[in-house]
C-alpha cells in the first residue's frame, strides 16, 4: 500500500492500495493494479484472456477496406491559404516547426500513391478535399479550376485500377479569409459550408459515391477552439467558443446533407455522414461509483457530443446538466452549451448514411473527465466494446471505421511489430463485434498510408504502412513490414483459419517495384503501370 517513502514523504504512491493519509482511520483503496496483481497470482502467469484470443472469419462481401493520407501543395496552382497553413508557419506551433507545404507531395505523385494502394490491396482510398484549394477566399465568387482538375485527376487514375474513393469535405483546413471574419464561430459558416459542399458535389458526385461531411468535430472544436494546440489555435476564452464552433459544425453537417438528399442523391446515388472521433473510458477503479461516472461522461463529451444530436436528436443529457451546472457556478446568466431550436433538432436529427468512426485508443479516467492516462496493449478488446456502445446507443446504423492506427517515433525501424500486433487486434475486435454481435460493419480504414504531418506533432510521429524517406528530395515510399501483414488481411477480408500451409489468400503475389513513368504535374491514367511483375 502507499506509504511513507523516506524523502518524498506521501507524495509518491507505489501501492498496489491506495491510502488516504489525511483521514484519520487510513482507509485503504485497492487500485487497479491491485486487481491486476491477483490475476496474475490466480492464473499463475499470463494465459490469454477470452476477450483477446482471436476469431477466425471474414467480413462481409463487397467489405470497403481502404488506407487514408492527405495531399500538401499547399500553395499550388491557385489554392488559397488555410487555417492550417497558418498555424504551420506559426513558430512554435507545429513540432520542430515543420510544415505540410509539401508533406509527403501527394498532390504530385497521383501514381506513386496509386501504386502503393494496389500493393495493399484495398478497394477504397480515402482523402480529403481541400477547400480553399477549389474555394480560395472560401466563398463562390471563385471557383478554382486547378484544384477542381486535381481531383478529377486523381478519381480517375482510383477508378481506372478499381479502386473506389472516399472523400471528405473537411478535413480542418478552413480557409483563412473565412476565419478571419470568426470562421467557425460566426453562423454564417453554415451557408458558406453548404455552399462549398454544393460545387464539390456538383463536380465530383458524379464520380463519388462515399462522402465525409466533416471529420472529428470534437478536435475541431475543442483542440482548434479550446486547447489551442490545433488551428486556428484559439484557447479557452470566457464564454462559449468550444461550444458555438461545435454547434455550427454540426448545423453545417446537416446542410450539406440535406443538400446531397434533396439535389444530388437520385441521380449519383452516393452515401453521406459525418466522421466521429472518440476514444473508449475505463473507470480507474472499476469498483468506484465515481470513477465508473467518470468514464461514462468522457464518451458522452466525445462521441456523445456529435452523435446524439445527428442519430437520437439534440445534446446527451449528461452534457446539458455538467455543462448547465458549471456554467451557474461560475456566475454566468445560464449554460454554456447552445441550445437548438425545435426545427434545428428535426433539421439535424437523422443527417446520416452510416456512422463513420475514427478510433486509436482507450483512457483510464477518474472524478473528472479531464484527468486521464494511456493504456496500452492490453485494452485492444474494448474495440468490441465501444462498437456495440454505437450500435446500441444510436440504433444500429450501418458503420464505417474511417480511421484506426498506431504511431512510432524516433529512429525508424521497417520491421514494424506493435503496428502489425496493432492491426491484428483492432481489425479482429472488430470482425467479433460483426460476427458475434451483430454489429453492421462496412468497411475499415487504416491511418494512414504513409508517414506524413501529424498535424501539430510534425513529421515526428509516423502512423504510415510506408516509410518516407523525408531526407531524399524524391520522397520515396518504402514499405514497412505492416504494409504487407495488412495487404493479407485485406486479401483475405479477415482472418482463415490457421492450418499447416498458408490460405491461398495469405500468398501474395510478388509485386516488384512501384515506380510511376510519368513525370509531369498531372498524371494520366495509362500511365499508372506496374514494372518488374514477376
Amino acid at each position: 500500500m502507499d506509504a511513507f517513502e523516506w524523502l518524498n514523504g506521501y507524495s509518491v504512491g507505489f501501492g498496489l492500495h491506495h491510502v488516504d493519509f489525511k483521514h484519520p482511520d487510513r482507509p485503504r483503496t485497492p487500485k487497479r493494479s491491485a486487481h491486476y496483481y491477483y490475476d496474475i497470482i490466480r492464473d499463475n502467469g499470463f494465459p490469454l484472456p477470452e476477450e483477446e484470443k482471436p476469431l477466425y472469419g471474414n467480413f462481409c462481401e463487397g467489405f470497403a477496406w481502404s488506407v487514408a493520407t492527405i495531399e500538401g501543395g499547399w500553395r499550388a496552382d491557385g489554392k488559397g491559404l488555410s487555417i492550417w497553413d497558418k498555424f504551420a508557419h506559426t513558430p512554435l506551433k507545429v513540432g520542430n516547426d515543420d510544415n505540410g507545404d509539401v508533406a509527403c507531395d501527394s498532390y504530385h505523385k497521383i501514381n506513386e500513391d496509386v501504386d502503393m494502394l494496389r500493393r495493399l490491396k484495398v478497394n477504397h482510398y480515402r482523402f480529403s478535399i481541400s477547400w480553399p484549394r477549389i474555394l480560395p477566399d472560401g466563398t463562390t465568387r471563385k471557383i478554382n479550376e486547378a484544384g477542381l482538375n486535381y481531383y478529377h485527376h486523381l478519381i480517375d487514375a482510383l477508378l481506372a485500377v478499381n479502386i473506389k474513393p472516399q472523400v471528405t469535405l473537411y478535413h480542418w483546413d478552413l480557409p483563412q479569409a473565412l476565419q478571419d471574419v470568426g470562421g467557425w464561430e460566426n453562423d454564417t459558416i453554415v451557408k458558406r459550408f453548404r455552399d462549398y459542399a454544393d460545387v464539390v458535389f456538383s463536380n465530383l458526385g458524379e464520380k463519388v459515391k462515399f462522402w465525409i461531411t466533416i471529420n472529428e468535430p470534437y478536435n475541431v472544436a475543442n483542440i482548434g477552439h479550446g486547447y489551442g494546440t490545433a488551428a486556428p489555435g484559439i484557447s479557452f476564452r470566457p464564454g462559449t467558443a468550444p461550444y458555438i464552433v461545435a454547434h455550427n459544425l454540426i448545423k453545417a453537417h446537416a446542410e450539406a446533407w440535406h443538400l446531397y438528399n434533396d439535389r444530388y442523391r437520385a441521380k449519383q446515388g452516393g452515401i453521406v455522414g459525418i466522421t466521429i472521433n472518440s476514444d473508449w473510458a475505463l473507470p480507474r477503479n472499476p469498483y468506484k461509483q465515481e470513477d465508473i461516472d467518470a468514464a461514462r461522461r468522457v464518451v458522452e463529451f466525445q462521441i456523445g457530443w456529435f452523435a446524439h444530436p445527428v442519430f437520437n436528436g439534440d445534446y446527451n443529457k449528461v452534457m446539458k446538466n455538467r455543462i448547465r451546472e458549471r456554467s451557474f457556478a461560475a456566475g454566468l446568466p445560464k449554460s454554456r452549451l447552445p441550445e437548438f431550436t425545435p426545427e434545428e433538432v428535426k433539421r439535424i436529427k437523422g443527417t446520416y448514411d452510416y456512422f463513420g468512426f475514427n478510433h486509436y485508443t482507450t483512457l483510464f479516467n477518474h472524478m473528472l473527465p479531464i484527468i486521464a492516462t494511456y493504456p496500452g496493449k492490453p485494452f485492444t478488446y474494448v474495440y468490441l466494446t465501444i462498437l456495440n456502445f454505437i450500435k446500441e446507443e444510436y440504433g444500429n446504423p450501418i458503420i464505417y471505421i474511417t480511421e484506426n492506427g498506431i504511431s512510432e517515433r524516433g529512429n525508424m525501424n521497417l520491421n514494424d511489430i506493435h503496428r502489425i500486433h496493432y492491426y491484428e487486434n483492432y481489425i479482429n475486435q472488430a470482425l467479433k463485434a460483426y460476427l458475434l454481435d451483430g454489429v453492421d460493419i462496412r468497411g475499415y480504414t487504416a491511418w494512414t498510408l504513409m508517414d506524413n504531418l501529424e498535424w501539430a506533432t510534425g513529421f515526428a510521429e509516423k502512423f504510415g504502412l510506408f516509410y518516407i524517406n523525408r531526407s531524399d528530395p524524391s520522397l520515396p515510399r518504402i514499405p514497412k513490414q505492416s504494409a504487407t501483414h495488412y495487404a493479407t488481411i485485406v486479401n483475405c477480408n479477415g482472418f482463415p483459419e490457421p492450418s499447416h500451409t498458408p490460405h491461398d489468400c495469405q500468398i501474395l503475389e510478388p509485386e516488384g517495384n512501384y515506380k510511376s513513368k510519368n513525370k509531369s504535374n498531372w498524371p494520366k491514367v495509362e500511365h499508372l503501370t506496374l514494372e518488374n511483375k514477376l
